[in-house]
Formats: structure tokens, sequence, C-alpha cells
């Protein structure tokens, strides 16, 4: 099983999309006469695991399909070629294949556990089957929309409109100060004593640079420059990508910061020692995020061992 490690695999292609191929009106029953087709079932944003510990994902051959709200065609695994349906489930069709519960698994549990190719899997079934829960009328009409393109459209029957899937962009960004160390806060909805690095959405008509600098200042009260792109993942809770970067600040300890006292309660500089030292109390971002990536680059190794020397 290949895992995830630093930032790199964050944005790799495991998965081609096949986009040429969704236009194809035989396309599903193309795909479900071909007996190398998987489906990937989805139940309320959750997915079928092989075992409890969801160490895998249960990706069912066509001989077991059943009934779908929605099919999406996710494209083809590129080390296998291999290709992939989601299928969005109703209650009695998931309880139908699958009546014990536990092996239903989140995205957000099973990523720690799933390799780089079943986690890209998971992310683009639950983000493209959430947009299709919101987006089930037509925006402009009303009118209720009809799946086509192998579920990468919907139609209006009424104007012939278009409506395409939609991802909200956010900026999530490591601040490094002259002396090395990397500025953590501490959300409002969190539990004591959990801290992540700074993020926020794009706003219409600005750049991820930009959004960077912005976000750092509303929410810490530090101006930092030279915004550098580390790398990015999908992140559908329910529609977004989350793009890392980190920036530097001329900021030093005597620089007061100023949480913004809603979404940002606390806010403070960490030494890799701080962190080590730290270790038993501290709580930092889930293993199955961007965040933890970036922190993990910064530290310079697991945060389950003593930092590197320097």
């Amino acid at each position: 099983m290949t895992r995830r490690t630093a930032l790199e695999p964050l944005t790799g292609l495991v998965v081609d999309r096949d986009g040429a191929r969704r236009g194809r009106p035989e396309l599903f029953d193309e795909l479900l006469a071909d007996e190398t087709t998987r489906l990937l079932p989805l139940w309320n944003g959750r997915a079928l695991m092989a075992d409890a510990a969801a160490s895998a994902l249960d990706l069912i051959g066509p001989d077991r399909q059943t009934s779908a709200l929605v099919r999406v065609y996710l494209g083809r695994v590129v080390a296998s070629g291999v290709p992939v349906i989601a299928v969005s489930l109703t209650d009695a069709a998931a309880a139908e294949l699958e009546p014990d519960e536990s092996l239903w698994g989140t995205l957000r549990t099973a990523g720690t556990t799933l390799d780089e190719t079943e986690y890209a899997l998971f992310a683009e079934a639950v983000a493209i089957m959430n947009w299709h829960e919101s987006h089930t009328h037509c925006p402009r009409c009303g009118t209720p929309t009809v799946v086509e393109q192998g579920g990468w459209v919907r139609r209006c029957f009424v104007d012939d409109r278009e409506v395409f899937p939609r991802t909200d962009p956010a900026v999530i960004v490591r601040v490094v100060d002259e002396a090395g160390r990397i500025l953590l806060g501490s959300n409002a909805m969190w539990e004591a004593n959990r801290w992540s690095i700074l993020a926020g959405f794009v706003e219409p008509g600005e750049s991820f640079e930009a959004a960077v600098i912005r976000e750092v200042q509303e929410e810490a009260g530090v101006d930092c420059t030279a915004p550098r792109y580390l790398g990015s993942q999908p992140w559908p809770f329910p529609a977004s990508a989350m793009i890392g970067f980190e920036a530097r600040t001329a900021a030093a300890g005597d620089v007061p910061l100023r949480p913004d006292g809603e979404e940002i309660l606390a806010l403070r500089w960490f030494s890799r020692a701080d962190i080590w030292a730290e270790r038993d109390d501290l709580k930092l971002p889930s293993p199955s995020s961007i965040a933890h990536a970036i922190v993990t680059e910064w530290y310079g190794g697991p945060l389950t061992e003593a930092p590197p020397a320097r």
C-alpha cells in the first residue's frame, strides 16, 4: 500500500478522469458490461469499506450493482486502467448491499488509512455527489435537471442550460518568521489545545497569493510577503480545494498577535522544540489533511519523533 507522505503525493495524478468518454450515450452500458469495471458505493457521504479498519475501499464488481440515485463515471485508475463508477445509494439499497453500518466509512476517518489512489477516488466521489445533491434544480428557473455526460453535467429542460460542478478554492498557509518558527492558531470551534495553520476562502476576483496575505492579516494581524505555493488537496466538505502556501514575515516575538476573536481565538509562534516538548498535550492537524503535511514538512520529519538537528 502506498501512503501519502509530505506534500508531493497530494498533487499527484492517480486517476485519469477520461473526460473524452463522458459524452458517449452508451457509456454506462459499456462500463457495466466490462467485468474489470469497479463500482464505488456511496451512502450519505460514506463509502463501503473492505474491513472495519477502513484500510481499503470495497470496490464492487458489476455483478453486485444495485439501484442508484446517481451514477458518475470517475475515470480510470492510472496504474491499472481499471474504470470506476461512483454510485449514490438510497438507504434501502445500502442496507441490502451491506447492512453492517460499521463498514461504511467517512473520508475524514478513512483518509488516514487508505492508499493514495483510493483516497483520490473517494474524494472525487464525495465531491461530485455533494454537488448533485445541491443542484437537483436549475438555478435560473427552478426546473428539475437531468444528469448527463457521465454524471458531470446537469441540464435544464426548459432553456437547455447546462450546469457544471463548482469547487470553492481556499488557501491554507504556513507562516514562518525570521527565527524559523511557525504560526499556529486555535479555532473557536475546536477542542482545547488544538492548533493548526491559518486558512480561508478565496474571494471573487482575488488571486491565491492576495488571499494568503489578506487572510493572515485578518486572522492574525500579521503582515506576510512572498507567498510560495506548496501543494493542494481536494477537501469536499462540502466542495472545497485547499491550496497550500508558505509565507514569510518579519514579525518578531515583540510584535503582538491579533486573533480576530470570532474564528481564531488564540495565536502562537511555535519552534520545532516547542512542538516536541509539548507533544503529549498538543493536538495538531489530522494526518489525512494537507495542514498536517505542511506542518510536517516544516518540522523536518514525523511529528512523533524528535526534530532533526539543524
